[in-house]
């Protein structure tokens, strides 16, 4: 009897270690923080190391950025193991949650302090297109097969105005939310889908808005379900506790992406299920099962 009961603290003991020894080695390395590619790596890194550095000042860990090619690279690295933390698109969390153990721990607030944004249908001032049912017959210009904004929203969006991608003039998949921008304004498309915050961006160069989505949950920071509970506590404890509105955390977030600067809530895997219904009318239509094309 006296033996089991030592083998089972042992046991215990054991297992606390190995967990200790783990989380002791995580604090001690290098951990890559995945990021979707929204724009191209010159501005990823202009707009998310200030934020990467935030986490290296008020956590013991030391992060650095990870920038994939396309965003089903990030979540394949999320699958393998190669990050444990990575910032990507509601419909690429979605994605990811099919496929591996992955779940939300926060996700970022709008400027008006709520967890949602909107995508937008776009257009050069001086276009004679006015809505939705204008488009078809026209060329479009989307973003990467797994954006949010400025992929699966519109494509739904122009399914329920009976607008399929063959009744388009033509369309092409780029790579940034800023591409779509200037695609757009050079006239090289005669429409184009971005997120609202791009939107704004470029407003006053030359773009019209000729549609906004309903509100969708905002971006989440993502983990994988065995990431080190001390990690994932502190990047979270960081994030819940800025606050945009005090004068040092204003002044630390004017330098993030618009997207990271209003501050962070947490996040449920719930909260995406309206992400879901949409996703599914997709693919339903025009069976993206899978890996999305290019």
């Amino acid at each position: 009897m006296l033996k089991k009961i030592f083998s089972h603290i042992f046991a215990i003991l054991f297992t606390l270690l190995v967990v200790a020894s783990y989380n002791l080695a995580f604090a001690n390395q290098v951990i890559p923080f995945g990021f979707c590619p929204k724009y191209n790596p010159r501005i990823m890194y202009q707009l998310y190391q200030p934020f990467i550095d935030y986490l290296n000042e008020v956590t013991p860990y030391r992060f650095e950025i990870k920038l994939s090619r396309v965003y089903p690279d990030t979540i394949d690295r999320l699958g393998s193991g190669e990050i444990a933390i990575a910032s990507c698109g509601p419909v690429s969390y979605v994605k990811a949650r099919e496929r591996y153990a992955v779940r939300p721990v926060v996700r970022t607030l709008s400027k008006d302090g709520k967890p949602y944004y909107r995508g937008v249908i776009i257009v050069r001032q001086d276009s004679p297109i006015q809505n939705l049912g204008d488009l078809k017959g026209k060329s479009f210009a989307f973003g990467q097969a797994w954006s949010t904004a400025s992929h699966i929203l519109p494509e739904y969006y122009l399914m329920r105005t009976n607008i399929l991608l063959r009744d388009l003039k033509h369309y092409s998949f780029l790579r940034h939310h800023d591409s779509v921008v200037n695609a757009v304004l050079k006239g090289q498309f005669e429409a184009g889908a971005v997120k609202d915050i791009v939107a704004y961006k470029y407003h006053k160069e030359g773009l019209r808005f000729i549609f906004f989505t309903d509100p969708i949950p905002t971006v989440p920071i993502v983990v994988r379900e065995d990431a080190p509970a001390k990690m994932v506590q502190s990047v979270k404890a960081a994030l819940l506790n800025l606050d945009p509105q005090h004068p040092i955390d204003q002044k630390r977030m004017a330098p993030w992406d618009e997207e990271f600067k209003y501050g962070f809530t947490e996040a449920l895997d719930s909260d995406y299920d309206s992400i879901r219904k949409i996703l599914q009318a997709v693919e339903k239509e025009h069976g993206m099962k899978g890996p999305f094309r290019e």
